[in-house]
């Protein structure tokens, strides 16, 4: 049971009696205390919650096209906002507007409180969440050069990030309410809110974690002019080129950019953190995997593949998201498109078939050995543990845990507004698809079939990522499906799959923050307002600065604009030639050259099985149980438009902050390190705004050795093809 306590100022706080947790990482983490009186929609949670979802959205889309993305994350902004929302508690007026009615309000109803920051994360984490379906825009207008309204593309945008709310409120009671779905993840947020709401002294000769962030990020605004504009070649320090000018090889080995990147180190934070985000905030157990998963990839698949030949990899780059002739051209794409914005099946004849780098078409493969060896994995390490929860949380008798009987002290969200948004999105979509036909090309029977897969998945991927902190992904399945139904409709298929796999993403989102609400006692109807006008915020900034940036940058997403390459949307259109315009049937089917590669789904599914047989064999060794196929196998998920000095980078630091930090200075680890992360976000991003106002959008340039944007890291030749008489510009003929 629970009882009432009286604390400061008078307010009633709701204590648990010695009632423990089903899953201990929470009994350890999270509060078993409320004070239901604490104001939660104030002032300054709007001003500081909408400024930090503009800003955020606002500068995600805007890193979205560099050549090395930088995702500013929701902890930039939750530690940001801590000296803000003090200041303003000490000097906003506390006088009382409309007092005695109902409309009873003040700008500062006392003291910043830990409630109104976690609404501020809430909001934080909208902008900081990308809008998915932004690369269809991308697409259409720039790879495609075909037309696409502002019209239409808000209502992608929209129905996309919305529709979520609807998988989420109908799998809320079982994702949400139950003790077992514990949402591992967001203990972390947890940690980190008490650890900045915890009054804390300077200690004598340090600064408090306030000042730790502040001094981060002035020394971080302070550096990023190096890599970001006076000396660019920091960004991938490929020093091993050096030493083969006219090699091919050579350059192959060294180049982090296009190659192995054997000795390449990247000395810039966008680099270390653009596609695999902080490393700061991976535990090492995760970080080794990948580092192994990577090794293995990357140094022992690869070299095989392209030094055998396999699929003519010789014709084409060593690495490479790009789509290719058989004679190692780039594939002129818009000749093959008919003026429906169909597939031209007599000029795809006649130009032939659709080749890859032997290396993207490995990554489809893992891609859907990922998926299979996740399911097994979980399944067979998991799988009891998993039944018996969700017996437990979805039994009739199910025990109501301590958070759970706290969170009945407000009122819940009625399920009808779920519905509501759910029906109104689902009409929305049908009428924008069909209206929009020429445009959008999906027709209803796609929209419905997409949201049948997306309710499909939701709970049990749910329930593997709320207990396992594992999800897989959609996307290849989705590309498939409709890419044998409706084949040669690049745009149908880019659709069908943001709304049968981003929506499933987002409700789980949604999901875990609906949990962080729940572990921080959060009213579920300002939860529920917060996410709502959050998502709908960041989704007119990403949209507006999206359409803004096309104008704004010349020839942006050009393979030779340097710092502005869009790499993800270059995989994003590339997947879209390959599944939608040309079709998996002409790539990995029976009319296909790549059809080995389902091979994978078979060799995915039985990898978890043998370690989990040799764990069973020899239980004494307990590192074969730390062998998680699914992370090793979806490593280099963000390869391309990912590269090796991405992961190269990326894994030292998190060496050294998940094992050499965490393990032997425990007590700074604890104190700084996402604060740490934080700050270098937040100075990266500053100055990366700060050179593209001041400098990249008046044209200001600097072209020397070291900052040259042709040839980033001084590796040329590393994209070059090596197979005999394979002619292509600035490249050898063997």
């Amino acid at each position: 049971m629970a009882e009432i306590s009286e604390i400061k100022g008078g307010a009633m706080e709701i204590e648990a009696d010695h009632e423990e947790c089903p899953i201990k990482q929470v009994e350890l983490t999270v509060p078993k205390t409320d004070d239901p009186t604490t104001p939660v929609l104030t002032f300054r949670m709007w001003v500081l919650g909408l400024g930090s979802c503009i800003i955020l959205s606002f500068v995600n889309q805007f890193f979205w096209y560099r050549s090395q993305p930088l995702t500013v994350t929701s902890i930039s902004a939750q530690i940001a906002v801590v000296p803000l929302g003090h200041l303003m508690a000490k000097k906003l007026s506390t006088r009382k507007f409309f007092e005695g009615t109902r409309w009873e309000f003040t700008l500062n109803p006392g003291p910043f409180n830990i409630k109104e920051h976690v609404l501020i994360t809430i909001f934080a984490n909208s902008g900081a969440g990308t809008v998915y379906a932004a690369h269809i825009l991308t697409s259409v207008k720039i790879y495609y050069q075909r037309k696409l309204t502002f019209i239409p593309a808000l209502f992608i945008m929209i129905t996309t990030q919305v529709l979520g709310f609807g998988w989420a409120g109908i799998f809320r009671k079982y994702l949400v309410e139950p003790g077992e779905m514990w949402w591992p993840s967001n203990l972390v947020q947890v940690s980190l809110f008490r650890a900045l709401h915890e009054r804390e002294k300077r200690p004598k000769g340090g600064t408090t974690r306030t000042q730790y962030f502040l001094l981060v990020m002035i020394c971080s605004f302070a550096y990023y002019i190096l890599p970001g504009y006076l000396f660019t070649m920091l960004s991938s320090f490929s020093w091993i080129c050096w030493l083969g000018s006219k090699s091919v090889l050579v350059q192959q080995l060294g180049s982090g950019l296009s190659g192995f990147g054997i000795g390449a180190v990247g000395f810039d934070w966008a680099t270390i953190s653009s596609y695999l985000g902080s490393p700061l905030a991976s535990p090492w157990f995760a970080t080794a995997n990948v580092a192994v998963g990577f090794f293995l990839i990357m140094y022992v698949m690869t070299p095989l593949c392209y030094w055998l030949n396999v699929y003519n990899a010789k014709n084409f780059p060593l690495y490479s998201n790009g789509l290719y002739t058989a004679s190692g051209q780039e594939y002129k794409i818009l000749e093959i498109i008919n003026s429906k914005f169909h597939l031209d099946r007599d000029a795809y004849a006649k130009h032939g078939a659709v080749h890859m780098s032997t290396f993207f078409a490995m990554t489809y493969g893992l891609g859907f050995a990922t998926l299979s060896a996740t399911v097994v994995h979980v399944l067979l390490f998991s799988g009891s543990d998993l039944w018996k929860q969700s017996k437990m949380a979805f039994g009739a008798r199910r025990k109501m845990d301590i958070h759970t009987r706290l969170m009945k002290t407000y009122k819940s969200v009625p399920m009808w507004w779920f519905l509501v948004i759910l029906v109104a999105n689902i009409a929305t979509i049908i009428f924008a698809c069909e209206y929009y036909n020429a445009a959008l090309q999906l027709r209803w029977w796609g929209v419905l079939l997409a949201c049948a897969i997306a309710f499909f998945f939701t709970l049990p991927i749910g329930i593997i990522s709320a207990t396992t902190n594992q999800q897989p992904g959609l996307n290849v399945i989705t590309e498939y499906i409709i890419g044998y139904l409706y084949p040669e409709r690049p745009v149908a298929n880019m659709c069908f799959k943001v709304y049968g796999y981003i929506s499933m993403a987002q409700a789980l989102t949604f999901l875990a923050d609906f949990k962080l609400g729940h572990y921080m006692k959060i009213p579920p109807r300002s939860m529920f307002m917060a996410q709502v006008v959050g998502t709908v915020v960041a989704v007119f900034v990403y949209l507006g600065t999206a359409w803004w940036m096309m104008d704004a940058v010349p020839n942006l997403c050009a393979a030779d604009n340097g710092p502005w390459r869009c790499p993800q949307d270059s995989v994003f259109f590339n997947a879209s030639v390959i599944w939608g315009l040309v079709g998996p049937r002409r790539i990995f089917g029976n009319l296909g050259e790549y059809g080995n590669v389902n091979w994978f789904f078979l060799g995915g599914a039985v990898a978890p099985l043998v370690v989990w047989i040799f764990h069973r064999a020899f239980p004494s060794k307990t590192w074969i149980g730390l062998i998680h196929m699914p992370i090793m196998l979806g490593s280099t998920a963000m390869m391309p438009p990912a590269s090796a000095v991405n992961y190269t980078s990326w894994i030292i630091l998190g060496f050294l902050s998940g094992y050499v930090l965490f393990r032997h200075r425990t007590e700074w680890w604890k104190r700084y390190n996402y604060v740490l992360s934080g700050g270098l976000d937040a100075g990266t991003a500053f100055m990366t705004l700060l050179i593209f106002f001041g400098l990249g959008f008046w044209n200001v340039g600097l072209l020397w050795w070291g900052s040259n944007p042709d040839n980033q890291e001084g590796c040329p030749l590393a994209r070059c093809p090596t197979a005999k008489g394979i002619v292509v510009d600035g490249c050898p003929v063997f």
